[in-house]
């Protein structure tokens, strides 16, 4: 499904990154972990001396630009957005709140989307994980009810669920805040609800989990 998300979505090339190149770096989003997966390969730039791998952040734009685009043809109350990851939790309801769609942060229970008879049954039409390892219990029921998936992976995740992957480190405060700060702005933007990005005042800071 990653090829026809793709297709019907793509950025044209050379227009530039989202946010200065510097942003990414300074927050972390490239920094990954000291293993990679075959999976997370192609979105590797190189690994540093010090053992760990390092993302490509012009391809965490392009897939940022991608699955805006995408999220923006939902319908808000239909979007579904997991974290079970402490740093993940703050950034993931503050962009769920934003763009109007559900947030599950901390535990996700056993069969919110296949068991009916669960009070917090829920049927999203789309479901955006945080990490795909922490996040594998809400990963494997999506994929079981058949949604596609939007996933921000590390280096070491594996992606055979994740139907569009957004590389960046997963594991980071002002990472995942920056992350989920920019599929705000973009969302917003490709509802038309943003007419540039001088009109989202909202900063990074207010997306950052506290320690």
């Amino acid at each position: 499904m990653d090829e026809a998300i793709d297709t019907q979505t793509r950025t044209e090339p050379g227009s530039g990154l989202l946010i200065p190149e510097d942003i990414y770096l300074t927050s972390g989003v490239h920094i990954g972990t000291q293993q990679k997966s075959a999976d997370m390969k192609e979105f590797i730039f190189k690994v540093r001396t010090d053992g760990l791998y390092v993302l490509d952040v012009k391809k965490t734009d392009e897939r940022i630009r991608i699955a805006a685009k995408f999220i923006a043809r939902f319908d808000p109350p239909k979007i579904l957005i997991v974290s079970a990851r402490q740093y993940g939790q703050k950034p993931a309801k503050v962009f769920g709140k934003s763009i109007g769609a559900m947030v599950v942060a901390g535990r996700f229970v056993p069969g919110s989307l296949t068991n009916p008879i669960l009070p917090k049954f829920t049927e999203p039409e789309l479901l955006i994980v945080t990490d795909p390892a922490a996040d594998e219990q809400a990963l494997r029921e999506g994929q079981n009810v058949g949604i596609p998936i939007i996933g921000i992976c590390d280096a070491n995740n594996e992606t055979k669920y994740v139907d569009l992957v957004i590389p960046s480190n997963n594991k980071g405060r002002r990472a995942l805040a920056t992350i989920y700060w920019l599929l705000t702005r973009e969302v917003l933007k490709a509802r038309g609800q943003l007419a540039s990005d001088e009109d989202f005042k909202m900063t990074v800071d207010e997306f950052e989990a506290s320690l």
